[in-house]
């Protein structure tokens, strides 16, 4: 079963940056994707950014764009997928989410929440 273990929200200035982190392990061969998700106060959850686990493909939908960066790191048993985010404003305030997808794209996961498996999310407030 694939486990997520995310890091890196907290408290920033309007304009900051914060980098999250991703620790996804327990792989199966159907696991191809990971990706980043947030749920800001009074929306729905929406995909920010996606990354495939065994080839270069991203994704990434219009909130993240230009601001925000994904990368991976793969280690012999699992893989770190970070999120780098800057210019940071107040509606980008809310809980994000690792994400764990089976047989599916960067861009389907991204869209459609193509997700198997959820982390528990971290907190990011971007207040003045």
């Amino acid at each position: 079963q694939v486990q997520l273990v995310e890091s890196g929200g907290g408290l920033v200035q309007p304009g900051g940056s914060l980098r999250l982190s991703c620790e996804a392990s327990g792989f199966t061969l159907h696991t191809t994707t990971i990706g980043w998700f947030r749920q800001v106060p009074g929306k729905e959850r929406e995909g920010l950014s996606c990354i495939s686990t065994t080839d270069s493909k991203t994704w990434y939908t219009e909130p993240a764009k230009e601001r925000f960066t994904i990368s991976r790191d793969n280690a012999k048993n699992s893989v770190t997928v970070e999120l780098q985010m800057i210019n940071l404003k107040p509606e980008d305030t809310g809980v994000y989410y690792c994400a764990a997808g089976g047989i599916t794209t960067p861009q389907a996961m991204c869209v459609l929440k193509a997700v198997d498996t959820w982390g528990q999310g971290t907190p990011v407030t971007v207040y003045s």
